[in-house]
């Protein structure tokens, strides 16, 4: 049995459950296939974000926020998946900045004082981009009169459809799935975009072969029907270098 761990926490929505599956048993054969061990499945035990520095970690995905300011010595990059987003280079990553469909303020400027929900301090594109984009604005260093941490993006969508925010910055794959699943998106609409960044990037624990696994990663991706890559929304693999993702902000 492997004593290696793999996770994809990141887009892992209940719904893409059988999809997500299907994505690590192809990535694993082809792992395989290199004479590495792999698990068979990956593991849904851990917290998120418990095994990134784990020295058993064979893969994982993590956000740019941690991964350039605390993981970056501490794991190898191995790339990011490539979700072709629209105005965004290969394998980059946006927010929406999602407000009420009911809502009349049409610019961020007039949401000056209005209470804010994201999902992470941590977070690349729930806190830190759309701090990036209001950093001009700042008076005092503020810009919202309330801030409401939830936990999650779909969380913070939903605090926006029932009124418990104003305003949230929700990436833009994980918008992509909302607009899928779930119904409070009817109550939505989009009022900006913030500036593309490196999309979520894989990592290893330090010592593995990051370049093989990139290698298995994208024959991985490249091997899935059709249909699987279309519900997960992969257009393919990227290898981003590390510094694009330590230039950022």
């Amino acid at each position: 049995m492997s004593k290696t761990i793999a996770t994809l926490p990141m887009y892992d929505w209940p719904e893409l459950r059988p999809e997500t599956n299907r994505l690590w048993a192809s990535i694993r054969e082809a792992i395989r296939t290199k004479g590495l061990e792999a698990p068979e499945q990956l593991d849904r035990t851990i917290s998120e974000g418990e095994e990134w520095t784990r020295p058993e970690l064979l893969l994982s995905q993590t956000c740019g926020m941690p991964y350039r300011l605390r993981l970056h010595e501490k794991v190898s990059l191995v790339g990011a998946p490539d979700y072709a987003l629209a105005d965004c280079p290969n394998g980059y990553y946006c927010s929406v900045l999602i407000v009420r469909a009911e809502d009349f303020r049409d610019s961020l400027e007039a949401f000056r004082g209005a209470t804010f929900a994201f999902n992470s301090r941590h977070s690349e594109s729930g806190f830190a981009a759309p701090m990036r984009t209001l950093a001009p604005s700042l008076r005092d260093g503020r810009f919202f009169s309330a801030e409401l941490e939830t936990g999650t993006h779909r969380i913070s969508i939903r605090a926006v459809a029932n009124g418990e925010a104003d305003l949230a910055a929700i990436d833009a794959v994980s918008w992509r799935l909302t607009k899928k699943f779930d119904p409070e998106v009817c109550k939505l609409q989009v009022l900006g975009r913030t500036e593309p960044t490196p999309g979520l990037p894989l990592i290893t624990a330090l010592g593995n072969d990051a370049e093989v696994l990139a290698e298995a990663v994208e024959e991985g991706i490249a091997a899935l029907d059709a249909s699987i890559r279309e519900a997960l929304g992969l257009a393919g693999f990227v290898r981003i270098p590390k510094q694009d993702y330590l230039s950022v902000g």
